[in-house]
Order: C-alpha cells, then sequence, then structure tokens
C-alpha cells in the first residue's frame, strides 16, 4: 500500500509536465486592421520574372508569384517598436523608415490569394451570368500580379512603374467585363492582350506632350521602328526609310515622318529666341492665314456670285426653277427618278432640263462678268 501511495502521484506529475494546457490560436487581423500595418517587401521576385507570349499563363503565374501573407507572424522588432509603430511614429528603433510605394503595393499582393484553374473558372461563369461584383472583385485581384509581371517588360519606357501598373490594372476590369468563359481559354490568357493594350496606349498618350501616333499605322511605327531598325543593322543592313517600310508594310513617307517626330522634342512658343533677345519663338513664326485684303476679296466674291445666282433664278419659272433650286442649290439633293416622279416626267429628260440649266448659268454668269468688267474701264 505505501508503494502504491508513492508511484500514483509520480504519474499525474509526468502527465501535467508532458502535455501542458493548449494555448488558443490568435484570431485572424481583420483586412481593414492589416491593411494600416507598414512593411516593407523587396520586389526582386517579381523584378526577375522572363515575359512569356504563350497561352498557358497561369501556371508560370502561380510558380513566380508571391509567397502568401501571414498576417499573424510577428514582426522581428521589438515591443518598444510596436508602440512607435501604435503612435505613428515614422521612426523604429530610433531610425527612419524608407517608405517605398512600390514595394507597398506588392506587399500588399500579398494579401489577395492566387486562384486554382477549378475556382478561376467557376467564379467567371458565375460573373458571366450574374454580374455579381464581388466576382468580378476576386477575379482581378488574384490576377493582380499579372499586371505586374506584364508592366515589368515596359519598364525602360516608364519612369514611374506604378504608371504602367495602374493602366494595366484598368485593362484588367476591362477584361474581366467582356471575358466569355465558355470559349475555351483561360482568363489570364484572355486578360493578357487587354493588360497591354492599356499600357500601350498610356504609353503613346504621354510619350510627348504632342501626340506622335494617332492613326493605326502611327501607332505600328510608334511600337516598332526602332525595334526593326536595330533588326536590319544586325543582319547587316543600313535602317533606311524605304527599306524599313517594305519590311513594316507602311509608306516610306510615314517612316520618314514618324522618325521626325521621334527625333524631335517639343519647343514652347513662349521660349525666348535667342539668348539675350525679349522675342518670343511664336512671334517670329509667320502667319499662313489670309490678310484682310483677301479675306475680303473672298467675301466680296461670294456676296457677288450669291447675288448672280439670285438673279438667275428670277429668269426661271415652273419646272426649271424647281429644279434648278431641289438640284443645283440644295445641300441634300433629291435623285433624278423622285424628281421625275414629282412632275410627271422621265429621269433622262430631268437629266437633260438639268444640263441645259448649268450651260445657262456658266453663260449669264460669264455675262455678268464681262459687263462689270466694261463699266470698270
Amino acid at each position: 500500500m505505501p508503494r502504491k501511495s508513492v508511484q500514483a502521484p509520480r504519474k499525474k506529475a509526468r502527465k501535467r509536465i508532458s502535455s501542458p494546457p493548449r494555448q488558443a490560436e490568435p484570431e485572424p487581423i481583420p483586412a481593414h486592421e492589416r491593411l494600416l500595418e507598414p512593411e516593407i517587401v523587396e520586389s526582386d521576385d517579381l523584378a526577375t520574372v522572363e515575359p512569356e507570349h504563350d497561352g498557358e499563363l497561369v501556371e508560370e503565374l502561380v510558380d513566380a508569384s508571391l509567397t502568401p501573407f501571414d498576417a499573424t507572424a510577428e514582426p522581428p522588432i521589438g515591443e518598444s517598436d510596436d508602440e512607435s509603430r501604435a503612435s505613428g511614429d515614422p521612426t523604429v528603433g530610433g531610425q527612419l523608415v524608407p517608405v517605398d510605394p512600390l514595394s507597398r503595393y506588392l506587399a500588399e499582393l500579398r494579401r489577395f490569394p492566387v486562384l486554382s484553374r477549378e475556382q478561376e473558372a467557376e467564379i467567371a461563369r458565375r460573373y458571366y451570368k450574374y454580374r455579381n461584383p464581388e466576382d468580378a472583385y476576386r477575379l482581378v485581384t488574384a490576377n493582380l500580379r499579372l499586371v505586374v509581371k506584364i508592366a515589368n517588360e515596359f519598364a525602360r519606357a516608364s519612369r514611374n512603374l506604378l504608371d504602367l501598373i495602374q493602366e494595366g490594372n484598368v485593362g484588367l476590369m476591362e477584361a474581366v467585363k467582356n471575358f466569355d468563359p465558355y470559349r475555351g481559354i483561360r482568363f489570364p490568357s484572355y486578360a493578357v492582350w487587354w493588360v497591354r493594350a492599356y499600357i500601350y496606349r498610356y504609353l503613346i498618350n504621354n510619350w510627348r506632350l504632342v501626340k506622335i501616333g494617332t492613326t493605326q499605322a502611327q501607332r505600328k511605327l510608334f511600337f516598332n521602328l526602332r525595334k526593326e531598325s536595330e533588326r536590319l543593322e544586325a543582319e547587316g543592313f543600313t535602317p533606311q526609310p524605304k527599306l524599313l517600310a517594305q519590311r513594316m508594310g507602311v509608306k516610306e513617307s510615314e517612316v520618314r515622318e514618324m522618325q521626325e517626330r521621334m527625333a524631335q522634342s517639343e519647343v514652347s512658343l513662349d521660349a525666348p529666341a535667342g539668348p539675350e533677345e525679349d522675342t518670343r519663338l511664336g512671334d517670329v513664326i509667320p502667319d499662313t492665314e489670309w490678310n484682310p485684303e483677301e479675306a475680303t476679296a473672298q467675301e466680296e466674291w461670294r456676296n457677288f456670285a450669291r447675288d448672280k445666282v439670285e438673279q438667275f433664278a428670277a429668269t426661271l419659272k415652273d419646272k426649271e426653277l424647281e429644279i434648278f433650286r431641289s438640284r443645283l442649290l440644295s445641300e441634300d439633293p433629291p435623285t433624278l427618278q423622285e424628281v421625275g416622279a414629282r412632275f410627271g416626267i422621265s429621269r433622262e429628260r430631268v437629266r437633260q432640263i438639268e444640263s441645259r440649266l448649268k450651260r445657262r448659268l456658266k453663260d449669264f454668269l460669264m455675262q455678268q462678268a464681262a459687263d462689270i468688267e466694261q463699266a470698270s474701264r
């Protein structure tokens, strides 16, 4: 009996030591509170992604995507640093924390999970049928990494990568609205064209203050002229405008015009004409408009022609007057068949009367001009 009384407490003690009470799991932080936490994230994982042009973009996107953000993990800073962050102090550990908008944006992307193929297809079909904004939101946020990846292809063409990402996000939303999930293709493979189109439009609209590409041919030249020139130089040819036009399927004059536009920069008309002059460039540009004498002469001639036409119309009556006003003076003349049906004659007869009126009008005007010239002498 004494031995049993000694062993019993040992088992209980061993049990208390081996199985301590389990701690409750921390509750996840709400999304609106997590957005307020400052964090610095390196963006090398997105910057090193090589652009691909095949249709299967999702598998590669998942491999190159950012690691999921753990909202419950403790940051590697001290307790005093937490207090400084909560109080809004921009210093951590007595030092300033660098703030990079791009890194902050990439950090926010970690909060949105990537959809699987099945989830993406289900949400896309549901949005196509019911147009629920929540489904569109999930499709857009799940593919924000795709926009960053495509924007990196154009990073050299813009000073601010975030501007390209913003335009690509607009294209992504347009792709969601126009996507048909029953076409047999995945949404990212379809959205990549919308994203690139909006980035292209942003670049060409903001390359210069004055647009250098307004037609489809000019936009094609803007994006491919330099690339085609480098390709010709690599092949051992001199990139002349004629050869470039043949290779790109455009006119030679369009190639020359685009080369001049891209080689020159904007000049303000308010800029001084010289280093020590008060004259502006706009003051020395010749005015190609009519001078007052020419404008007055043109106005007098229009008034003269209008008066003479009315004098000629006063000599006509009945059918001839109606055909003259409806066929020769009207901005929207009726057909010969319609005029002939109105007077009960054939369309050929209407054409003959119209031709005769034109000859009579010409003779009348020439006679009036001769009379005015003789009277001026």
